[in-house]
């Protein structure tokens, strides 16, 4: 491992110690790397700018960061056990090529300030992927809504049949759930865009540091001015993105409990992609729904992460080294979350239905709510409505295609208003 920063002359380093301090940081900030690597570039800027660093040795330094950027690329720079993280692997860097000049990079930075600014860059990447993903997904619910909306198919409550529903509704609650989802995602990218670059260790520098440059260069939205909040925001910021991701994961499971479901040779209803199953290791007749199954669970490694984080939070007001744990949460929660999440919109693109079989799933009682509200139309009092229509000697085989076109509330199959939906998603 290369030189210690903080090694004190006489203090001899414990391995096993040492190993437990690093914990997992050399691995997880592979994944930060080239945000840590572009927010060091920026540093040497505002360095400049404040006297410490010449032109000439900002230009060696910005050299040498693009070709350390470039081999970590590339495969021939590895972020390995020679170094504590991936910071001292920047300063042990520019230290092997330009010496005393590489030496000045970390002039007025703490360790600390270095994770939370490529954690924070890393965060709203993350955010704006989880947009992109929600609004797709919001898309394509939503041109199936009105592609598929008078198909009809049964609605449950409390998993039982219960009124006649169709696919156009079954999308359409999806698209609104994720424009929501996209919402969520952008507003919370827009809220953690703040710059903690030069808030060192939480108390600021005896340096007259140009964070306002630091800001505009590395596209924050805006500079988290108290050097005391930075350390306050940490865990808070990644707390909320991992709550803006599991809004999603929480629709994503509801949509795959409904597929797994559909697809049972109980229901019968849908068809999946042929890539979305997989055969069994021992019965030669099965095709298993394990990426649906998958999906499902995946929520599981979000509530996981948000719970790691929310427990390191108990904690006084500024620095402390327990925050450096919420990294590994963070990359897991989002790693599992967003991946599984990029395979829905192949899934709802392939997914087919089963017409036939939705449409024998209609049974009479199922048209008793609409025989209760015809009633009621009529001048029944609804109590006296409800009664009669409760009534199966009065249950008849109903027409679907006249049930869903008569649900002319805002929202139901009458009245389904996909142009409002399309004028959101389309705002967004």
């Amino acid at each position: 491992m290369a030189d210690l920063l903080w090694q004190k002359p006489g203090v001899e380093v414990d391995p096993s110690i040492q190993a437990f301090l690093a914990g997992d940081d050399v691995v997880l900030d592979r994944e930060f790397f080239l945000h840590d690597i572009a927010a060091s570039h920026a540093h040497a800027e505002a360095l400049l700018r404040i006297g410490i660093l010449s032109s000439d040795e900002l230009a060696a330094i910005s050299s040498e960061l693009e070709a350390l950027a470039g081999d970590f690329r590339a495969g021939t720079f590895v972020l390995d056990e020679r170094y504590e993280d991936g910071h001292s692997a920047i300063e042990a860097r520019l230290v092997e090529r330009l010496g005393d000049t590489g030496r000045r990079i970390h002039t007025g930075r703490s360790r600390n300030d270095q994770v939370l600014v490529a954690t924070r860059l890393w965060l709203k990447d993350q955010l704006a992927r989880l947009h992109g993903i929600a609004r797709e997904v919001a898309g394509i619910a939503l041109g199936r809504a009105e592609a598929e909306a008078t198909l009809p198919m049964p609605g449950y409550t409390h998993l039982q049949r219960a009124v006649v529903s169709s696919a156009g509704m079954w999308w359409a609650g999806w698209a609104e759930a994720f424009i929501d989802d996209a919402v969520r995602a952008r507003d919370t990218r827009a809220w953690v865009d703040a710059n903690p670059l030069g808030s060192a260790a939480g108390y600021g520098v005896n340096l007259p540091l140009d964070r306002d440059h630091t800001t505009r260069a590395l596209g924050f939205g805006r500079l988290q001015l108290a050097a005391t909040y930075a350390q306050l925001s940490r865990g808070k910021f990644e707390l909320a993105a991992l709550e803006a991701l599991g809004s999603a994961m929480l629709d994503l499971r509801r949509i795959a409990w409904d597929l797994l479901l559909f697809t049972s040779g109980e229901f019968g209803f849908v068809v999946l992609p042929p890539q979305y199953a997989t055969g069994s290791s021992l019965m030669p007749n099965k095709r298993n729904p394990d990426v649906i199954e998958l999906m499902r669970a995946s929520y599981a490694s979000v509530a996981a992460a948000k719970a790691e984080i929310e427990q390191l939070l108990s904690l006084p007001s500024g620095y402390h080294r327990d925050l450096q744990v919420s990294k590994g949460a963070l990359f897991h929660g989002f790693g599992k979350g967003l991946q599984a999440l990029a395979l829905l919109p192949g899934l709802l693109r392939g997914l087919q239905w089963r017409p036939e079989a939705m449409r024998d799933a209609l049974e009479p009682s199922m048209y008793a709510t609409d025989l209760a509200l015809d009633l009621a139309k009529q001048g029944t009092p609804f109590r006296d409505a409800y009664r009669q229509a409760a009534d199966p000697a009065r249950w008849a085989a109903g027409d679907p295609d006249a049930s869903l076109a008569a649900r002319v509330s805002p929202g139901a199959a009458g009245e389904l208003r996909l142009d409002a939906l399309r004028e959101r998603l389309e705002r967004d």
